[in-house]
């Protein structure tokens, strides 16, 4: 048997699939499985067990081998007798459907329903609004719908042996000890400015975590942040406070870096769920978005938001201005919180806090 999976557009998403993905592994274990992905977040997935091959698919990339032109007759070759659709776009479901797959399952939504053989349809309300919840259970119940084994919502990722290596050299450079625990942060986010949390708060808590933690602090980040992460630094001005900025950036180094660490203090990016996958405590800091949608049933995660009359707005820019949802979250209740974290103090669940 032949399946196409079109795994989602963002890497928080892929890694919220990544129970799924496992599910449908148990339920075709002698399938061949071929991953549709964006190129630009394939090494999220990098080290798993689960896909026989990837096709890099992006319709909106400069590389004209990631397009659609390109790209359709890989998947006519594939003669895919299943393709499972996690996106909700309207694109991927005419990917799915040019590719000649005989069975095409994925939810019910822009318009895309007649293009699929088997329909799902979106948790609504009364009044037809889609209704906050766990992404990670959405994505769950595409690969139940064909019978395949549930064994739960633990996120799963893996380093290669690369990502090791290249943590190992950074690690080594920026100076951190395996004998010292490291605290990792995380800032900023696809999304837009909006999830970013003040880099004065940041500094400030980095410099709390040193004095009061005893550990060290690595400020993680891509590529568009960093200058935000030799901010921090430069404001923290402890030699226990680096950052990754100048070392070789991947999602692979980040992976690594966050899986070796004993905590990730990070907004609700991507990043995020990285601390999920490898089972590290993470305490993420909510501003403009709904926690209901990404909820991991992480034991060790606590999430903190500052309750504000206009949000959770889901606008990547605070259309007021003010920006009070995360601003106003300040370092001195986060600390507090990611202490108990590092301590290992009552997390059995995952929580969330108003501060």
């Amino acid at each position: 048997m032949n399946i196409l999976v079109f795994c989602p557009n963002l890497v928080g998403d892929t890694v919220m699939a990544t129970p799924a993905i496992r599910s449908l592994r148990a339920g075709f274990p002698d399938a061949r499985i071929v991953a549709v992905i964006k190129p630009k977040i394939a090494a999220t997935l990098d080290g798993s067990p689960w896909f026989d091959a990837r096709i890099g698919f992006d319709p909106r990339s400069k590389l004209a081998d990631e397009r659609f032109a390109r790209v359709l007759p890989r998947l006519r070759s594939e003669r895919a007798d299943l393709a499972v659709l996690f996106p909700n776009s309207f694109r991927s479901a005419f990917a799915a459907w040019l590719s000649g797959a005989k069975r095409r399952i994925g939810y019910s939504r822009g318009g895309r329903g007649l293009l699929l053989t088997d329909r799902l349809e979106p948790k609504r309300d009364d009044r037809g609004r889609f209704v906050p919840s766990p992404i990670v259970d959405s994505y769950r119940a595409i690969v139940s719908k064909l019978g395949c084994p549930d064994d739960g919502p633990q996120l799963e990722l893996f380093t290669t042996t690369e990502d090791e290596a290249g943590a190992d050299r950074a690690w080594t450079r920026l100076g951190l000890r395996p004998s010292r625990p490291v605290v990792c942060l995380n800032t900023g986010g696809a999304f837009g400015p909006a999830k970013s949390w003040p880099e004065e708060h940041f500094a400030r808590l980095a410099v709390g975590l040193v004095e009061r933690g005893h550990v060290s602090v690595l400020v993680v980040c891509g590529p568009g942040e960093r200058e935000a992460a030799r901010s921090i630094v430069a404001q923290a001005n402890r030699p226990e406070v680096v950052s990754l900025a100048d070392e070789p950036l991947g999602i692979g180094l980040t992976k690594a870096s966050i899986r070796r660490s004993a905590l990730l203090i990070t907004t609700d990016s991507g990043p995020r769920h990285f601390a999920t996958g490898f089972d590290v405590p993470t305490l993420t800091l909510f501003g403009p978005t709904r926690i209901d949608w990404t909820l991991t049933y992480h034991p060790k995660a606590l999430h903190l938001y500052h309750p504000v009359p206009c949000g959770p707005c889901q606008k990547p820019r605070c259309p007021e201005g003010h920006h009070r949802c995360l601003r106003d979250l300040s370092a001195d209740p986060v600390l507090e919180a990611a202490l108990s974290l590092v301590r290992g103090e009552g997390m059995t669940s995952e929580r969330i806090q108003a501060v």
